[in-house]
């Protein structure tokens, strides 16, 4: 399965392409990380490990998981 890999330095967020389905709810919960339009379109950079835990935990499909 096609992952791919984001990391701000502590964690790494996991995406899952192929299965994506609500991307919307990414960009409206942390909108300075998810960019639709901007390559890469995730930059776990821009937010806190404890801001990205909480929005990966609420990814209504599961793509998204974080490792430490």
């Amino acid at each position: 399965m096609d992952v791919h890999e984001y990391s701000n330095g502590e964690v790494t967020i996991l995406w899952k392409p192929k299965l994506c389905q609500h991307a919307t709810n990414c960009v409206q919960l942390l909108p300075r990380v998810y960019n639709p339009k901007a390559r890469p379109w995730i930059k776990p950079e821009n937010a806190t490990s404890d801001e990205l835990r909480a929005q990966v935990a609420q990814c209504p499909s599961g793509v998204l998981s974080i490792t430490e």
